[in-house]
């Protein structure tokens, strides 16, 4: 069984780097992705290449999962040396592969230079859960609505990122936190006509399950959005929440 869990954003708890206290906003999503695996202490994988491979990212992954009752690894593929096999037999031995937020360009880049990219899509097909958030939600679809510049221009300006394609859709992250990403997405999806974008809210997740799906969410005022253009129009539908599996047919078909 085929199973990701991508989530549009959220604090997770701990501190800021000041030492500020953040809100865990996203712990009922968090447990089904435990849920989700089948096992009472899966085995996740936390993979913080978007971070830069990010130690204190690593630390709060490792000690908020661990809470949740799951066995956490990191797969580090920046600042330590990895063997490809290595790499491959850690990411095949997990339950449940988490991403991080941050750079999806330079995540997606690395990943193609270690073969980890290939690897994941075994892993998709092997039954593994695929999960994280932003850019470890982003890198499941075909593509994505990255602020990727800003971490070496400081660009305002969003790109097109394109992922692993196992969801044949753009995804739009974060979507109600700033104007600008909502009309970037706009004009974006002028060009990327052929398929639909999937936003989501921070505090809003997308659950696939085989040819399925259904939106959960940890507040309920989080929404999520299917937007395209068609005939010269731009359409933007809400997609409602629910406890049933939808055919994610009815998802991605304008």
């Amino acid at each position: 069984m085929k199973k990701i869990l991508a989530i549009g954003g959220g604090e997770m708890g701990g501190t800021t780097p000041s030492g500020e206290k953040l809100p865990d906003e996203t712990r009922y999503i968090n447990k089904e992705l435990i849920t989700l695996s089948g096992k009472k202490n899966p085995r996740l994988l936390f993979i913080p290449t978007a971070s830069n491979d990010s130690e204190r990212y690593s630390e709060h992954i490792h000690k908020y999962f661990t809470k949740l009752g799951a066995k956490v690894d990191v797969l580090y593929l920046i600042n330590k040396k990895i063997s490809k096999n290595s790499s491959k037999e850690k990411i095949l031995s997990s339950d449940i592969i988490y991403v991080g937020g941050g750079n999806t360009l330079q995540m997606m880049n690395v990943w193609k230079k270690h073969g980890v990219d290939k690897v994941l899509k075994k892993a998709y097909n092997k039954g593994i859960v695929l999960s994280g958030l932003s850019a470890g939600s982003i890198c499941w679809f075909k593509y994505g609505n990255s602020d990727s510049r800003k971490f070496k221009s400081n660009s305002k300006q969003l790109i097109k990122v394109t992922g692993l394609g196992l969801i044949n859709a753009l995804h739009c992250p974060h979507y109600h936190v700033k104007s600008n990403r909502q009309q970037d997405l706009k004009r974006m999806m002028k060009t990327t006509y052929k398929i639909v974008a999937i936003t989501l809210d921070n505090c809003c997740a997308l659950e696939f399950l085989d040819d399925k799906y259904r939106i959960i969410k940890s507040k309920p005022q989080a929404k999520a959005y299917k937007v395209y253009w068609k005939e010269g129009k731009y359409h933007k539908e809400e997609i409602l929440s629910t406890k049933e599996y939808q055919n994610i047919n009815t998802l991605l078909k304008k």
